[in-house]
């Protein structure tokens, strides 16, 4: 049985028009993701803009994902930061508001050596939850090999990867090297792919815009029913691709305004789309519609 099976969403931040956080439309809008059969909430991960959020902030967003889930679904909250014991003290508050789990990042205040990575895991499991460990190199300075992932499979509240490398070819070598971890794919435009290949979970950015659409191309992948999944896949792709871009905080937040989930402004540096962007997202969101 799997710890985190399904589509999860990497939830975005709503702030309201001067920057401060939005706590109403978040629990309102994590109500719907979870009515339109989201498995999973994520909050404060990258597309959670967590590095412009203070502690009280980052604190004050899980608590409203734990709120609104109650029961109905996990809440895996990030709790990435430059030290270890930054984030240990993520997990901690995490545990004791009732979160199912949480996900992290290696350090992401150095380069980190292999010796270092699996100490900043073995930290963070103090807290005594269960833990994604997140590969994102493109975030940090380091791509968790499967190689070290069988390491860091000795640590008992290691129980996931969440798997950002852009890299398909690895679901297959971690399921061999480390069978006992739960594959998660963490990169929506390779998520048809993944659960082909044995991924057991999804943790999206567009899933936050399109939860419905999404988990059935999942469930899809998961069964096998290729056939039925590629030509709407293929439609929904060329809007996917933003999440693996430097722009896709902005692109998922519009996303998600023109379903009529509004989530407001990102914070700086993040700065607007500009109009050729928006346009661009604005047409291909009408082509993924159109395999709904």
């Amino acid at each position: 049985m799997a710890h985190f099976p399904g589509v999860y969403v990497a939830t975005t931040t709503p702030f309201h028009g001067d920057g401060s956080l939005d706590l109403d439309t978040y629990r309102a809008h994590c109500a719907w993701l979870i009515d339109n059969g989201i498995a999973g909430l994520v909050p404060c991960g990258s597309l959670g803009e967590y590095e412009s959020l203070s502690d009280d902030e980052r604190h004050a967003v899980v608590e409203a994902a734990v709120e609104v889930a109650a029961g109905r679904a996990k809440v895996v909250p990030g709790v990435s930061a430059p030290g270890s014991h930054q984030s240990l003290a993520h997990a901690r508050h995490a545990r004791e508001v009732g979160a199912d789990g949480v996900m992290a990042l290696p350090p992401v205040i150095h380069n980190a050596t292999h010796r270092e990575i699996i100490a900043h895991f073995a930290a963070i499991a103090r807290a005594g939850l269960k833990i994604v460990a997140y590969n994102n190199p493109f975030s940090t300075k380091h791509d968790l090999l499967p190689e070290l992932y069988a390491e860091l499979a000795r640590i008992d509240e290691v129980v996931a990867v969440k798997e950002f490398s852009g890299d398909v070819r690895r679901v297959s070598e971690l399921l061999d090297v480390a069978p006992e971890l739960e594959i998660m794919c963490g990169a929506d435009d390779l998520a048809l792919e993944s659960a082909a290949l044995g991924a057991t979970g999804w943790i999206g950015g567009f899933t936050g815009a399109l939860p419905q659409l999404t988990v059935e191309l999942f469930e899809l992948g998961r069964a096998g029913q290729l056939a039925e999944a590629l030509p709407r896949y293929r439609e929904i792709l060329p809007l996917l691709r933003w999440d693996t871009g430097p722009r896709f905080v902005q692109a998922i937040k519009l996303t998600q305004a023109l379903v009529g989930q509004p989530m407001g402004p990102t914070r700086p540096p993040r700065l607007p789309l500009p109009d050729g962007e928006v346009q661009l997202i604005e047409s291909q969101l009408r082509r993924a519609l159109e395999v709904a």
